[in-house]
């Protein structure tokens, strides 16, 4: 009879575990808005321009889920968080989405509840130091004073790299990206470390940003990905899709600007991801032309890449791992039907 009893009482305990969260769409249909955590002071991936207005590879990515569950990408309030406290504004529902380089990691997705949808950019850890150090290797920053974001996988990974390699380092602890970045510019330590794609923003908005180098060491695997909070499988679904509606639809060859045209075409698979053949988007609970309206909206993955981070962009990232698989990369959508 005990034995029954815990049983009864885990079972309730699971079920009310996966029906905590639920219904995360209806949630966002009443506020009329999507909550979207993003980094804030990241160039090329969340930040506000000179006239307050957010871009960033991050934010296109928050307003594709805003486009695919109202039609329109501007219904979304972007809530700026740091690395210690973008994990807890997803558990306690203070965000209903987070798009803020955060990598997938197996405890993030076990027991800190939390879901990663699509990877939306490949990443990697790496070093950005002034020229006028002389180092053109991780190798030789023994001793070294290294700027680092706490609450990160950066943290860990940089202590274990610089361990495994028989080196010594003295870390400087700064929460906020922003003053991270200010106090490495401004000499307070020889070495900043985070993502690749990190470190190239940060040196794009650098007061001279010619005066300093990444280094050719990457010392980790970065899947950054929009996360969910557990239970609620129709929300991280439509997360998902629309993350993979802009990949799909590079694959597709559609773009914002020939999204209208293609709406004729006589593929099969363009009209079913366009809604032209019904199904998608009743199988999410969304409007039928859900992709139609991220990709009109914000374009296909290729123009996000591009104008945020890309070679269009000041950063001037090279697609590598971003890639399409059809040229190389990692991005690849499953079939939309």
């Amino acid at each position: 009879m005990k034995r029954l009893r815990l049983l009864l009482t885990v079972m309730v305990a699971l079920a009310m575990v996966s029906t905590a969260y639920a219904g995360t769409l209806a949630d966002v249909k009443a506020k009329g808005f999507v909550q979207v955590g993003v980094n804030g002071d990241l160039f090329g991936f969340g930040k506000p321009d000179e006239k307050g207005v957010w871009k960033g590879l991050d934010v296109d990515t928050g307003r594709a889920i805003a486009a695919a569950v109202f039609g329109d990408a501007n219904k979304i309030k972007f809530i700026p968080l740091t690395a210690v406290t973008r994990f807890t504004a997803l558990q306690s529902g203070e965000i209903d989405v987070l798009c803020r380089n955060a990598t997938r990691t197996l405890t993030r997705e076990t027991s800190m509840g939390l879901n990663f949808v699509q990877v939306n950019y490949y990443d990697g850890q790496g070093f950005l130091v002034p020229k006028a150090l002389g180092v053109k290797s991780a190798k030789e920053l023994d001793g070294a004073a290294v700027c680092v974001l706490p609450g990160t996988t950066t943290e860990l990974n940089v202590a274990d790299y610089f361990r495994a390699s028989g080196l010594k380092m003295k870390p400087v602890v700064i929460e906020n990206t922003a003053e991270l970045s200010k106090a490495f510019f401004a000499g307070r330590c020889d070495c900043l470390t985070s993502d690749a794609s990190q470190l190239a923003g940060a040196r794009a908005v650098a007061p001279k940003p010619d005066d300093y180098i990444i280094l050719p060491e990457i010392i980790s695997k970065e899947p950054l990905a929009p996360a969910v909070r557990h239970g609620d499988d129709q929300w991280y679904d439509i997360v998902n899709f629309s993350v993979l509606a802009m990949i799909n639809a590079e694959e597709l060859g559609i773009t914002s600007k020939n999204v209208d045209a293609m709406l004729k075409s006589t593929d099969p698979k363009v009209q079913r991801f366009l809604g032209v053949t019904p199904g998608n988007g009743a199988a999410l609970g969304l409007d039928e032309k859900f992709a139609y309206n991220v990709v009109k909206q914000v374009g296909n993955y290729g123009e996000v890449f591009e104008r945020n981070v890309g070679m269009d962009s000041p950063l001037k990232i090279e697609r590598g791992l971003n890639a399409l698989w059809t040229k190389g990369g990692l991005m690849y959508s499953p079939p939309f039907k």
